[in-house]
Parts: C-alpha cells; sequence; structure tokens
C-alpha cells in the first residue's frame, strides 16, 4: 500500500499577497497583481509591465545579516518557508532529521546578484567582487538555505526545468515521501528574474506582452493575447506522510495524489504541435492517482497568454478528456499572478489545493472575446463555487517540460 502525502502547510509570497490568506483573499476576489514595472527604466523595452512586488522586507523573516548574503529569490523562498512551517505546526528540533528534506526548484535562480556582480567587475574590477558573489547565484541555494535554516539533514535537491520547475519539485517531494525516504519535505519554487538583463532576453525572443495597460496585458485563451507577463515570487509547501502529520495532530490542507513528468523533445521553447508530451504528463499524472479522467473537476492550466500555448494546452486538455473537456472547468490564474517562471508550478499547486478545499474555481480574468480555438469552460472573468474532489495542475516548460500533478480534498 502506498504511503499518502499531505500538505500541513503553504506559504507565499507575491505581488498579491505576502501569506496565505491575503493571496488566496485576492486570488478568490478576481485581482490582479500585475503593475507598470517600477524596478528600471522601461523606455527601451517593449514590455512595461510585470507582477512585481513591492515593500517586501526580508528582515520580517530572516537575520539581517544573512539576507544580506542572499539573492532576493532565496529571501522570497525563505519567507514563503517561513510561513509554511509556522502554519504546519511543526517544531523541527523534535522531528528526525534525516527524515526531513527539502526540493525548491528556480527556473533562473539569483540573476539579479548575478548581474549587480557583473556590473562590479566592470567598474570596480575583480578584487571587489563579493564573496558571496557565487552562494547568492546560484539556484540550488533556496533549498539550501531553508535546509540549514530547519536542519532538514534528508533529501534535498533544487530542480531547474524552466517553468515547470515548480511542478517537478513538489512532484519530486511527494515520490521521496511516498516511498518512504522521508516524513516531512518542505517545497516549492522561488524566482525574481524581472531584472534588466532577464526582461531584456525575455523581450527579445517576443515572449513578453507588449501591452502597457497592467489591467489588461494578461489575458489567457483570450483571442486578443499576445504574451506572458512576468512575476515574481515564493510558493512553498510542506508535504508529509499521512500518518505522521495525524499523530501530531496537524490540520491537513489537501492531499498529493499523483505526478506525471515528460519531454516534448520537440523545440526550445515551442510546445509540441501535437501536444505529445503535455497529453502524457496528464494522462500519466491521473493514472498515478488512480482515478478516471472524469473524476477532476478542475485544471489549473499553464494558460500563459501566449499565442502558442494557450491553444496547444487546450488541445491536450481535449486529447487527455475527450467529450468530457467540455464539461470540466479550466482556468489560468496566471491571469492574476503573472508566471512566476520556476516559481509558477509552486504558487499554483497552492491555489489549487485551496479550490479544493473551499469548493471553489478560481477565474480567468480579461478573458472578454474568446479565441476559437480555445473554447472550453476558463471560468471566465468571475470565480465560482463547485463541489470538486480533484484537482489537477499544469506547467510546462521551456526545453520541452512537461509536469502534471493531481491534488485531492483531503477526507480520512
Amino acid at each position: 500500500m502506498r504511503r499518502r502525502v499531505v500538505i500541513t502547510g503553504m506559504g507565499v509570497v507575491h505581488s498579491m499577497g505576502f501569506g496565505l490568506d491575503s493571496f488566496w483573499s485576492a486570488i478568490k476576489e478576481g485581482k490582479s497583481g500585475i503593475s507598470t514595472l517600477t524596478k528600471f527604466d522601461t523606455e527601451n523595452y517593449d514590455a512595461k509591465v510585470a507582477a512585481e512586488i513591492k515593500n517586501f522586507e526580508p528582515t520580517e523573516y530572516i537575520d539581517k545579516k544573512e539576507a544580506k548574503r542572499m539573492d532576493i529569490f532565496t529571501q522570497y523562498a525563505m519567507a514563503a518557508a517561513k510561513m509554511a512551517v509556522e502554519m504546519s505546526g511543526l517544531k523541527m528540533e523534535e522531528e528526525d532529521s534525516f527524515r526531513a528534506g527539502v526540493i525548491v526548484g528556480s527556473g533562473i535562480g539569483g540573476i539579479q546578484t548575478l548581474e549587480d556582480q557583473h556590473h562590479t567587475l566592470e567598474t570596480k574590477g575583480a578584487g571587489r567582487v563579493s564573496p558571496f558573489f557565487i552562494t547568492s547565484m546560484i539556484a540550488n541555494m533556496a533549498a539550501g538555505r531553508i535546509a540549514i535554516e530547519y536542519n532538514l539533514q534528508g533529501f534535498n535537491e533544487c530542480v531547474v526545468t524552466a517553468c515547470a520547475s515548480g511542478n517537478n519539485a513538489i512532484g519530486d517531494a511527494f515520490k521521496v515521501i511516498q516511498r518512504g525516504d522521508a516524513e516531512i519535505m518542505l517545497t516549492g519554487g522561488a524566482e525574481s528574474a524581472i531584472t534588466p538583463l532577464s526582461y531584456a532576453g525575455f523581450c527579445a525572443n517576443k515572449a513578453l506582452s507588449t501591452n502597457p495597460d497592467p489591467a489588461t496585458a494578461c489575458r489567457p485563451f483570450d483571442r486578443d493575447r499576445d504574451g506572458f507577463i512576468m512575476g515574481e515570487g515564493s510558493g512553498i509547501l510542506v508535504l508529509e506522510e499521512l500518518e505522521h502529520a495525524q499523530k501530531r495532530g496537524a490540520f491537513i490542507w489537501g492531499e498529493v495524489v499523483g505526478y506525471g513528468c515528460t519531454c516534448d523533445a520537440h523545440h526550445i521553447t515551442a510546445p509540441h504541435p501535437e501536444g505529445i508530451g503535455g497529453t502524457r504528463s496528464m494522462k500519466n499524472a491521473i493514472d498515478d492517482a488512480g482515478i478516471k479522467p472524469e473524476e477532476i473537476g478542475y485544471v489549473n492550466a499553464h494558460g500563459t497568454s501566449t499565442p502558442l500555448n494557450d491553444v496547444a494546452e487546450t488541445k491536450v486538455i481535449k486529447a487527455v478528456f475527450g467529450e468530457y473537456a467540455y464539461k470540466l472547468a479550466v482556468s489560468s490564474t496566471k491571469s492574476m499572478t503573472g508566471h512566476l517562471l520556476g516559481a509558477a508550478g509552486a504558487i499554483e499547486a497552492i491555489i489549487t489545493a485551496m479550490s479544493l478545499k473551499e469548493s471553489f474555481l478560481p477565474p480567468t480574468i480579461n478573458l472578454q472575446n474568446p479565441d476559437p480555438e480555445c473554447d472550453l469552460d476558463y471560468v471566465a472573468n468571475k470565480g465560482r463555487y463547485a463541489d470538486i474532489k480533484y484537482a489537477l495542475s499544469n506547467a510546462l516548460g521551456f526545453g520541452g517540460h512537461n509536469a502534471a500533478i493531481v491534488l485531492k480534498k483531503y477526507s480520512e
């Protein structure tokens, strides 16, 4: 019998809220976290908006000295981890440290540190580059720092699969517990790539929306969509083996029951035209959960608001669910959160868990003029209540990465 894996804590750092309560309230209300970009001058950039975090104070969550030695993506992860651990009620000093671990994904890692230190090298010379440059920049530092903070000496890794990183991290952590290698895993994703160089790169490959209006720029499945909106932040979940959580009287927010992971092996940025990899990852996740496709009540779509993704993902959903696809609720919460790259799957898993817990389908906002090729129920513009037992969260990444997870409303 496979070990059951439940969610006992969740933490979020995002422009829509610091902490689960404020973030989830904004999601339910259909608010947008997207605004005109202020981190740097965008005069020479084609894109002008982002889901940019403002007024984040790392010392509220992290020792001041240590915070200075971290890139901001790691600061976000540390803050979200603190929230998640506090919510879980875990006392890590009472746990077997070798039976607790961390998997946190990041698509890009410490690119702000890289840009800052390159500037230092060019203007002040090699001798002025920070001794903490490398240990701030590398993508595994979110996982490493969380482990150090809570003395988690078990399974630890960083997943880097572009925009699928968050889902891969959660799926891998789920499997670590399920197969008996840990009782507790902290998992999710963190990203802070709204930097001059990174933003310029996404502009150059024509991935970002050039709509300067933050209220309407992100419009998944709409015929007027023209690209994604960058976001930043972190989502961290505490996963536990069910009996371990029950023994200590933990509140259980939801259950992870399925995971599927594939690669298109087709193109570095474009999805496979027939969606073979995405279809298989979703089917594998549903099969892993031991359920029928018709038992899924909601799909949190990757839904990037790009011309290629939204049509391709719609085709994939139809391939997986057949005629049932037209009875299935699907939404892209990126319409509100923007695209957090390596952290996207993490915050979307949190949204999906809350959707199950509260029987609420979050909306796809800005869906005013549906694309004829996108003809499913995308919960347009306003969320609604619905009694759902299982939900699937989908993530796709550059390089052809596909990762899907199935969550279940918890019941004993």
